[in-house]
């Protein structure tokens, strides 16, 4: 089968190496060049390197609502399109290109969490499980039909970042096992139940400012949720304070307001909470390099009796 694959970040990835090895991947669209890092450089996506190495051709749209995309994808005469973590919402025209139409591997277990951060916001709002979801594209936000979805525990000190791997490869085992069976239409898509739907919106940086005010459990799960982007941030002495890391102590109640660290000392940094108290385990003052907790007490980052935020 000829397959055209949407994406552009790391994610992304691993599917892209999955359907090189069921399909003839005719072209991988992804994002521009973007410039990133100190110098600004313009840095190639993760799926363009990827395509690259596989001797795929790599196509980079700055606009896909033009005639001009919409002609040369039709010319490629695909089956179908794989879509994952593309970046861009795709057009009916796009959608209907391919004989099959598009593919989209969302990384929740839908109809929960449609929209463009979904890891990040199921692990901010606690939950325990969340999935791959292997749906037909319509016009809607995630709203198509799902052939499939497989499930994924969440760990309790997992973050964004580290989800997001293991997703990743579960995206793959979905293009390898059941992409197939979809284009002999050998799986039946079910429509999604959208009165059970909700929403994960793309992260802005403010939403990674932190609440003490909120539970240990809460802003655990916020801090993992901001990890690695756009991060948990707090205030010390005047300064931002990136809290890259976290664990919920087994002290459950603090005398002090919340953000009040009540322990600052080479057995580690505990904060009072709105409920429970929390472990600092890492953190960033603005413009300085990561430090551990330990590191920062003894360059007095950190200290008893200060209150952050």
């Amino acid at each position: 089968m000829r397959a055209v694959f949407f994406g552009t970040p790391e994610i992304a990835v691993p599917s892209l190496r999955a359907l090189a090895q069921i399909a003839d991947v005719v072209a991988a669209v992804c994002q521009p060049d973007r410039p990133a890092g100190r110098g600004l450089k313009l840095h190639a996506p993760a799926v363009k390197l990827a395509a690259s190495e596989l001797g795929i051709a790599v196509v980079q749209p700055t606009k896909i609502r033009t005639p001009e995309f919409l002609a040369w994808l039709t010319e490629q005469g695909a089956d179908i399109a794989v879509v994952l973590a593309y970046g861009r919402i795709l057009p009916g025209p796009v959608l209907a290109a391919p004989q099959q139409g598009c593919l989209n591997l969302h990384a929740s277990i839908l109809p929960r969490y449609r929209g463009a951060a979904p890891i990040n916001w199921a692990i901010v709002r606690g939950e325990s499980e969340t999935g791959m979801s292997l749906m037909q594209m319509d016009e809607g936000l995630d709203t198509g039909p799902v052939f499939t979805v497989r499930r994924l525990p969440i760990e309790e000190d997992e973050t964004a970042g580290d989800l997001s791997v293991r997703l990743g490869a579960l995206a793959a085992d979905i293009v390898r096992d059941d992409v197939p069976h979809v284009v002999r239409r050998e799986i039946r898509a079910v429509p999604q139940d959208h009165a059970a739907a909700t929403l994960a919106p793309l992260l802005e940086k403010e939403q990674g400012r932190i609440d003490w005010q909120k539970s240990a459990a809460e802003v655990h799960n916020h801090v993992r949720g901001m990890t690695p982007w756009p991060s948990a941030f707090t205030s010390s002495g005047g300064k931002l304070l990136k809290v890259l890391a976290t664990r919920r102590s087994t002290l459950t109640s603090a005398s002090q307001p919340p953000g009040t660290i009540l322990t600052a000392d080479t057995s580690g940094v505990l904060v009072a909470c709105g409920d429970g108290v929390l472990e600092l385990l890492r953190a960033q003052v603005e413009g300085k390099k990561p430090l551990e907790a330990r590191e920062l007490v003894a360059g007095r980052t950190l200290t008893r009796g200060a209150r952050l935020g």
